[in-house]
């Protein structure tokens, strides 16, 4: 006689950009029971609304959400910040018998959260010399040197994201490994469910550009100015994001709006491709077709695949 496997007790719904994490995460809270765990880094951001498709109220459906809006522009991101906090959400939801939802695709942030992941100290001399070498070289050298060192770092890390690069080398200095040697194997916290949504290379590119021009429409460029006041320009995190790096480039006169909105469709669908090949290393991950073919019959797939772990 099999006996049943323990009740998934956290929902993960990852992929790319554009894919439809957002949607299909508040209709498997409503249908169990559950609240919204933000796990994109960018939505952490009190303000950064539209240049991050972060739902509006009436978007989530009634459905608590958790980790958005915690962080003013100007303050650095830490993945090991936003472990704690996200494991205190989750481990209160679940002292409440409700189901935490994590949403996002941000693939480190996410494995902070449900995995076994413990980050390596800092140095303030490697990490001031490497700030350095940032400010005076700029991010693409410092990018080149991480490609010598850890070639899988190198292509999970944006080029432009000098943040990240300065600290997967100074990692790589610290303990002499690559930076990703120091990430672990797929070792959950949490009995977890994670579900991939996965849409076609050229689909999901016309989705991107279609977001983007609708973010335009929405008024982006008015937000990204308001958020210059708040300090957005000095936030050596926030003014990185997809769009609020194109348009403070933009509103500093070094390019056209439309060469902005351009480089934001490019930059995009290039950081889509990156999400996707981080979580289709992991084994884990459950891939359910959010093609526009299959749109409707996502939802109820997803759901089946959660109530199929329950009782397998």
């Amino acid at each position: 006689m099999r006996t049943a496997a323990p009740a998934p007790r956290v929902i993960a719904v990852v992929g790319p950009t554009a894919a439809g994490k957002s949607d299909l995460g508040v209709f498997l809270a409503q249908q169990l029971g559950g609240e919204v765990v933000n796990a994109d880094s960018m939505q952490l951001y009190r303000g950064m609304d539209i240049g991050t498709a972060k739902l509006t109220l009436d978007e989530r459906g009634g459905v608590p959400h958790h980790l958005l809006d915690i962080w003013d522009v100007t303050e650095p991101a830490s993945v090991a910040e936003y472990q704690k906090l996200a494991r205190a959400e989750i481990d209160r939801l679940l002292a409440e018998g409700r189901t935490p939802v994590l949403v996002g695709g941000s693939g480190l942030y996410v494995r902070g959260a449900i995995d076994v992941l413990d980050f390596p100290g800092t140095d303030p001399e490697v990490r001031a010399r490497l700030e350095r070498e940032l400010e005076q070289d700029g991010p693409g050298a410092l990018h080149r040197l991480l490609a010598e060192a850890d070639p899988d770092a190198a292509r999970a890390i944006l080029p432009s994201n000098g943040r990240r690069i300065v600290r997967a080398l100074e990692v790589i200095e610290i303990t002499g490994k690559p930076f990703t040697a120091n990430l672990p194997g797929h070792d959950s916290v949490y009995d977890t469910v994670q579900i991939g949504v996965d849409v076609g290379r050229p689909e999901l590119d016309e989705r991107i550009a279609l977001r983007v021009d609708r973010m335009w429409e929405a008024g982006l460029v008015d937000e990204v100015r308001a958020l210059e006041a708040q300090g957005l320009r000095e936030g050596r995190t926030a003014s990185r994001a997809l769009g609020y790096q194109q348009v403070l480039t933009a509103l500093a006169g070094e390019c056209t709006e439309d060469e902005a909105r351009a480089e934001t469709v490019r930059a995009t669908k290039r950081f889509a491709r990156r999400q996707d090949s981080w979580f289709r290393r992991d084994p884990r991950v459950h891939w359910l077709s959010g093609a526009v073919e299959h749109r409707g019959e996502l939802p109820q797939q997803a759901l089946a695949l959660v109530e199929r772990a329950v009782t397998a």
